[in-house]
């Protein structure tokens, strides 16, 4: 009997009212803790041993086809080829659930940050997602064509953020369409939260009685974030606002038993946050066979 050398393709998915939403794992990143700020180093390795996590920090990429009123888009695009071995598995695995990349017609953006937008071009520059339009939030394109911002950033953001940025949404020009929030397809709203990013946005996803928000990268590092909501990352654009995003979706989806997913969620990324004192917990969603 031959013993299995990986996992089953990692898809998941889940039913909001009559849209189909599907997690599509691109893999993950391991990285450094020193990115990791506002808090002592030993301090937040400490919070992952306490959760049996890795360390350094292992940050899981997702992304997430919405099938709707006829039509298929996918938020996020995940990494591409240019960042690590563990990461860009997104093709194979929409393979799995018979998702061509021509079937999609939109890709929503959370933003434009590698592990999210490198899936959009080929090293040639050819688009992957021949017959997609784009979609993102116009201060986002807006900040990563700035070049006043660039010339502002270190060497490694100028190359792996904005001009890597920039080559990846090139093909999409003439199809580009841009949004301040409000319905980017049918049952999604786009939920500007800024600070990670300027455009950082999430999507809400509604059908009927049921609603998922997909909130992007609110948090990068649960076992820290969730419960230390004021430790950002040092790839934030505005630390600050993000901190303050972050406590403010907290405090809606807490309120409101809102049900989330993230793309830097542990894999397949659905859960609930609830109050616990003066904090927040995250209860992961189980695993069921029927839609």
């Amino acid at each position: 009997m031959a013993i299995p050398e990986k996992q089953v393709p990692a898809v998941h998915h889940r039913r909001i009212g009559d849209i189909t939403v599907c997690t599509v794992s691109d893999g993950y990143l391991d990285g450094s803790m020193a990115v990791i700020q506002n808090i002592p180093e030993a301090e937040a390795a400490q919070l992952l041993r306490d959760s049996f996590r890795p360390v350094p920090r292992r940050t899981a990429v997702n992304t997430f086809v919405i099938r709707s009123g006829g039509r298929t888009a996918l938020i996020d695009t995940g990494c591409g080829t240019a960042m690590a071995a563990t990461g860009g598995k997104l093709f194979e695995n929409l393979a799995a659930i018979g998702v061509a990349p021509a079937e999609i017609d939109t890709v929503l953006l959370t933003h434009m940050h590698p592990d999210h937008s490198n899936g959009l071009a080929d090293a040639a520059g050819r688009p992957l997602f021949p017959n997609a339009e784009l979609v993102m939030h116009e201060a986002e394109l807006a900040f990563w064509h700035d070049d006043a911002a660039m010339a502002k950033a270190d060497e490694m953001s100028r190359a792996r953020n904005f001009m890597a940025g920039r080559t990846q949404v090139a093909p999409y020009k003439s199809r580009t369409r841009t949004h301040t929030g409000g319905e980017v397809f049918p049952g999604v709203t786009a939920m500007p939260f800024p600070g990670h990013t300027p455009g950082h946005s999430g999507y809400m996803v509604n059908s009927g009685k049921e609603s998922l928000l997909i909130w992007g990268d609110i948090i990068h590092v649960p076992e820290i974030q969730i419960p230390r909501p004021e430790v950002t990352m040092a790839f934030d654009i505005d630390p600050g606002q993000a901190a303050a995003t972050r406590r403010r979706v907290f405090d809606m989806v807490a309120t409101d038993g809102q049900a989330v997913a993230g793309m830097h969620m542990h894999f397949p990324g659905f859960l609930h946050l609830v109050r616990r004192g003066d904090g927040y917990a995250m209860i992961n969603d189980g695993w069921y066979p029927a839609m």
